[in-house]
Order: C-alpha cells, then sequence, then structure tokens
C-alpha cells in the first residue's frame, strides 16, 4: 500500500500570520479570514478526490483539515509529528522584535544556515520529523491513491525537501507556501517528484511562516 499523490497544504491564516508574529508550535487558530480560505481551497482539493486526510494535532491546522473533511465526508487523523518547527525564545514574537533582540542569530537563520530557530529545533529536524510521517501515511494510504497532509509552512517546505532527495541549501529556492496552498507531490519509479506548487485560492498571502 503507498499513496501515488501527497497534497502538502498548509494550513489558513491566523491572527499572528496576519500580524507577522513567528508562531513555532503556539496553538494559534485560525481567524476568520483562515476559515474562509480553508472552506475555498476544501472545494478545489475535493476535486483531487482524496482518500485521507492527516492533519498536524495545532488548531489551525486541524480547522483547516476539517473544512475538506465537511466536503468530501472523510475523517481528520491527527499526528503531533507534523507539527511546525519548535522556535523557542521566538514563539509569539514580531519579526521586528526578533530582529531586535538576536540581530545575529536572526541573520544566520535568514541567510539558510540550519541553527537552532530561537534556541529550539534546526529546520534539518522538522524536515526529517514531518517527512518521516508524511511517509508514514502514504506507506498506510490505499495503492494509486490521493493523501491529503494539511501542516504548516517550514514543516512541509522541510518534508519536501526530505522527500524530493535535495540539499537544505535549496529552501530558499522554494518560495514559501501561501495559506491554504498546497504542493501536490507525485511517487515515481525514481521517487517522489512535484506536480504542482504553491496553488490555492486566489488572494491568500504568504504571512509569517509557522
Amino acid at each position: 500500500m503507498t499513496a501515488s499523490r501527497v497534497v502538502l497544504w498548509r494550513h489558513g491564516q491566523t491572527a499572528h500570520n496576519a500580524a507577522d508574529r513567528f508562531q513555532g508550535q503556539l496553538d494559534i487558530p485560525l481567524d476568520d479570514v483562515g476559515r474562509d480560505q480553508a472552506a475555498r481551497a476544501a472545494k478545489m482539493l475535493e476535486g483531487l478526490r482524496p482518500v485521507r486526510i492527516v492533519s498536524s494535532d495545532l488548531s489551525r491546522a486541524a480547522e483547516t483539515a476539517a473544512a475538506l473533511a465537511a466536503v468530501t465526508g472523510l475523517a481528520v487523523e491527527t499526528d503531533p509529528d507534523l507539527r511546525e518547527l519548535y522556535a523557542g525564545q521566538w514563539q509569539g514574537l514580531l519579526r521586528s522584535e526578533i530582529e531586535e533582540r538576536w540581530p545575529q542569530e536572526f541573520a544566520t537563520w535568514r541567510g539558510g544556515d540550519d541553527v537552532p530557530v530561537g534556541g529550539g529545533e534546526r529546520r534539518s529536524e522538522v524536515g526529517k520529523r514531518a517527512a518521516a510521517a508524511i511517509e508514514r501515511h502514504a506507506d498506510a494510504t490505499p495503492d494509486g491513491e490521493v493523501l491529503v497532509v494539511a501542516s504548516h509552512g517550514g514543516a512541509l517546505r522541510g518534508a519536501m525537501l526530505e522527500l524530493l532527495g535535495l540539499e537544505l541549501s535549496a529552501w530558499g529556492s522554494f518560495a514559501g507556501l501561501a495559506n491554504t496552498h498546497w504542493a501536490l507531490l507525485e511517487r515515481r519509479r525514481s521517487g517522489w517528484a512535484v506536480v504542482e506548487y504553491n496553488v490555492g485560492p486566489h488572494g491568500a498571502h504568504v504571512g509569517s511562516e509557522g
């Protein structure tokens, strides 16, 4: 058993996204805009005829997944391994506050170095964690079917690099997923391949990653 296609779906907008606050693993719910984005994206994803929906257990991802469950009749399974990167002392702070208080660390992180973010996880660590969870769920999904994974911007980008066999240095080669946008990966003989990237409802912005 193995899914042939996996949708890596970022959650809808939260108040922290809109304010450019670093969320990390803080459990911030969707705002009204995010709920509307999730409902519109769900109608688009319904056309892919997914057979399973798996989500991070953080509420912003689980709420997003629930919008797809509402139109497909599928249940939402949750997995804490799909949570966003743990960002330590940076969680809940504005980007401007982080840059002011940790200028060197922030610049190093922004430059793409694999550093413990806010003293928490590294990009490589969240990528490996989330990729392993996606592979595990894909392997448990019926052959040839579509699995939808609702998660977070940083976790999904890191997982995608792992699944594609790319070095972490390729992080900046992919734009951040906008809220409720997704990447569609297809399993081929040579491994996973990107079929679509940053697809979703019109008008959604990238927002603060997390």
